[in-house]
C-alpha cells in the first residue's frame, strides 16, 4: 500500500469560502494525485468568525473536523479537507503572538483522519482603537496594508454584523469605513483590526500552506506493521540530558509514534537530532 494506490485520481472536497484552495489544492494534486474541489455557497463562517459575531463552537480541531464532516455530508464524497486558524500568545514566548493553523484530512472510505499543523510567530495579527483618519492610516501602515486587509468595527465586541466592515483593501475604502463608523460611535473611538480571513491575509495563507505540507508528510508516513497512512507522534517524552551535567531537561528526549488503525506504536530517541541539551536549557547550569 502507498499513497498513490489509496488516493490517486480521487476527488476531495475542501470546506472553504476564503480561497484556501489557492495553497491547498495544488499540493494535494501534485503530491497525491487528488483533485480538490470547492463546493459553491458553503458558508464556513457559521462555524465561527474571526470578528466574533459568530463564536466558534468547540476547540480548533473540533471546528475543522465539523467543517470537513459537513462538507462530506453535503457533497456525498469520501475525501474531505478543512482548516482552522487561531491567534494567541505563543506557548513558550507569552509576549509574542503566534498563528496556529490546522488542516484536517478525512477519508471515509478508509476510516482515516489525519491532521497537519503549523505554529508560527510570523503573523501581523493586531488591533487598536482610533479616533481619527490619521491614527487609522498609522495602524494600516504597521500591519502591511493594503496587501493585508483591515476590519473596522464600532467596538471590539460587535453585537451584530451591521457594526463590522470587513475586507478593506484601498485607502478610499478605509477613509469611508472609518468616517462612517466614527459618526456612529457613541464615544468618539472605533476599533480597527487585521482581517485574518485567508484571502485577505497573505501571511496567514503561507502558514496554511505550511500546515498542508505537514499534513502531506503525515499522510505519507506509513505504519510499519499494517502500512496505514498517518503513522504520527502521539506523545513527546521530556528529559534530554544537559551536555555539561547530564541532568534531564524539559526538552524532548523521545517521541512515541502510533498507528490509528492497528494500534502499533514505536519509540524514536532524539527526534530533533540532538543527544544533549544546550546548558542554557538546564536549570542547574543556567539557574
Amino acid at each position: 500500500m502507498d499513497s498513490q494506490t489509496l488516493f490517486n485520481n480521487r476527488v476531495a472536497v475542501l470546506a472553504t469560502m476564503h480561497q484556501k484552495e489557492r495553497v491547498i489544492a495544488p499540493l494535494f494534486e501534485k503530491k497525491l494525485g487528488i483533485q480538490v474541489r470547492v463546493p459553491k455557497n458553503f458558508d464556513t463562517d457559521r462555524f465561527g468568525s474571526f470578528t466574533r459575531e459568530i463564536e466558534r463552537s468547540g476547540s480548533q480541531i473540533e471546528a475543522a473536523r465539523l467543517k470537513a464532516q459537513k462538507v462530506l455530508l453535503l457533497t456525498g464524497e469520501s475525501l474531505g479537507i478543512a482548516s482552522e486558524g487561531s491567534f494567541a500568545p505563543h506557548p513558550s514566548l507569552p509576549y509574542i503572538s503566534c498563528n496556529r493553523e490546522v488542516v484536517i484530512f478525512i477519508d471515509r472510505e478508509n476510516n482515516l483522519e489525519i491532521i497537519g499543523e503549523e505554529l508560527s510567530t510570523d503573523t501581523n495579527h493586531s488591533h487598536t482603537k482610533v479616533k481619527d483618519i490619521k491614527q487609522a492610516f498609522e495602524f494600516a501602515e504597521k500591519i502591511g496594508f493594503p496587501e493585508h486587509a483591515l476590519v473596522v468595527m464600532l467596538s471590539d465586541c460587535p453585537k451584530n454584523s451591521d457594526e463590522i466592515i470587513k475586507g478593506i483593501t484601498t485607502e478610499a475604502e478605509l477613509v469611508e469605513a472609518v468616517t462612517h463608523s466614527l459618526i456612529k460611535s457613541p464615544n468618539g473611538t472605533i476599533h480597527l483590526e487585521t482581517d485574518m480571513r485567508a484571502m485577505y491575509n497573505p501571511t496567514r495563507m503561507k502558514n496554511i500552506e505550511k500546515a498542508t505540507y505537514n499534513l502531506l508528510e503525515k499522510i505519507n508516513s506509513f505504519c510499519p506493521k499494517c502500512l496505514t497512512p498517518g503513522f504520527d507522534i502521539v506523545q513527546r517524552i521530556q528529559g534530554l540530558p544537559c551536555e555539561w551535567c547530564s541532568t534531564p531537561t524539559t526538552l524532548t528526549r523521545a517521541v512515541i509514534y502510533k498507528c490509528q488503525k492497528c494500534g502499533f506504536s514505536k519509540e524514536k530517541l532524539f527526534p530533533d537530532g540532538k543527544q544533549f541539551a544546550n546548558p542554557a536549557q538546564c536549570i542547574y547550569c543556567n539557574p
